[in-house]
């Protein structure tokens, strides 16, 4: 089959190099010029997609922002996987996603949307709480700009308010102030195929910070463990619940909610409308289906399962400076065109980021440094962890870190998700 990618920044690099090592016709359009690069040597990149919207049996748009475009071409009859402009409002308008939850049904935390910082400081200065900040709109693609407070006060909420409205007011337009809850954060996620949720359901705990133990920044992610299930409760008390909102919108692809549980209840925070990234390369690992066969279903409305491994899989994320910051003085100095090397020639595990392919070698591309995606499967989430790190000693790139603690949640976390009814 003929696959067409469009894209912003080649996120989805390794699902086309995956579709290509399956003997299927792949190209690629990318926006950004500063990853035109991305991909090359592993499938055919291209300067324009218009003209090649015939030519494709399908169409993947890999992010938000292109449910407009995706919404044109399904009622010009070509088979889209992407988003829906309500799918894009559900990401990217944090307070839009939380009333359409509530409206089919589904309890939310207490939450207050705003575009003023000083009614922000006013807010909290009247209600002392504890409160987590989260950026909407685009400015929510800047991770490290959430804040979870830990003050039960908010004293240093305010703090950070004051800092945002000197140095990121410009950057950020709007931004939600929810009520923090303890628990376990906890994801599930299906793909769907404009008329259903497709089975399974993949449970998944992501590892945002830079630094082991929960520490320093918040990144896209460094890492991500996960299984799959035919239920989970989880599951049927939130998105399941959207089904119909969903159909109505014809989306089609990958849909993820991200909650806190907790003894109390479930709290959704917010959706993934498209491919996770690092998720997708560690579904991968996860699966024994086909890809190209099953994302033309999808796109096709056709009813079909997505063949998956027992037990869970484990995905690190394998990083360069100035991940995971931009800093184009940093990555001319310390990454621009690194080779990455394998002790073995085995290749097992192994996904592509920012990556090129020159002369049968492996260079960095890109500008920011997001390099590998390395995997591992098991019987136990420990197995699973094992055989990833194993994988990650395979890789040899200069200046190249990771997390070293992905996975490890789950052993006292499966305890609490288990006495509370989870999974």
């Amino acid at each position: 089959m003929k696959f067409l990618f469009v894209t912003n920044e080649s996120l989805s690099s390794d699902l086309a190099w995956q579709l290509k090592k399956e003997g299927h016709e792949v190209k690629m359009y990318c926006h950004g010029q500063s990853e035109k690069d991305v991909g090359l040597g592993f499938f055919e990149k291209v300067d324009e997609w218009d003209s090649l919207k015939d030519w494709a049996d399908v169409m993947i748009f890999d992010d938000i922002g292109f449910g407009t475009k995706a919404e044109q071409l399904r009622n010009e009859g070509k088979f889209v996987v992407g988003g829906s402009p309500y799918t894009d409002k559900l990401e990217l308008d944090r307070e839009f996603g939380q009333s359409e939850l509530n409206s089919v049904g589904v309890d939310v935390l207490p939450s207050w949307n705003f575009t003023s910082f000083d009614e922000a400081i006013d807010f909290v200065g009247k209600n002392p709480d504890r409160y987590v900040l989260k950026p909407s709109g685009k400015a929510q693609n800047e991770k490290e700009l959430l804040f979870i407070g830990q003050e039960p006060d908010g004293k240093d909420i305010l703090q950070v308010l004051e800092h945002y409205k000197a140095n990121w007011s410009k950057k950020i337009k709007e931004f939600q102030m929810q009520k923090f809850a303890e628990g376990v954060e906890i994801a599930v996620g299906t793909f769907f195929n404009g008329k259903d949720f497709v089975m399974p359901i993949c449970v998944n705990f992501e590892h945002k910070r830079l630094f082991p133990g929960e520490l320093g920044p918040s990144t896209g992610e460094m890492g991500t463990s996960m299984y799959w299930t035919k239920n989970n409760p989880v599951f049927d008390r939130t998105l399941s619940k959207m089904k119909d909102k969903l159909v109505a919108s014809k989306y089609v692809g990958y849909i993820d909610i991200n909650c806190i549980v907790n003894s109390k209840g479930i709290w959704p925070l917010e959706f993934t409308t498209r491919f996770g990234y690092p998720t997708i390369s560690i579904q991968m690992e996860g699966t024994t289906s086909d890809w190209g066969p099953f994302l033309n279903d999808i796109a096709r409305g056709n009813e079909t399962l997505l063949k998956t491994k027992k037990g869970y899989q484990v995905g690190v994320v394998v990083a360069i400076p100035p991940w995971p910051f931009e800093d184009e003085k940093a990555f001319k100095k310390y990454s621009e065109g690194a080779t990455i090397l394998f002790k073995r020639q085995s290749l097992e595990g192994i996904h592509i980021g920012e990556i090129k392919l020159e002369e049968g070698d492996w260079h960095i591309a890109g500008n920011s440094g997001y390099a590998l995606v390395v995997t591992g499967s098991g019987a136990t989430m420990s197995d699973a962890i094992d055989k990833a790190y194993q994988n990650v000693r395979n890789v040899m790139i200069p200046s190249m870190f990771y997390r070293s603690d992905i996975g490890q949640r789950w052993t006292h976390d499966s305890d609490k998700l288990l006495s509370w009814g989870y999974v």
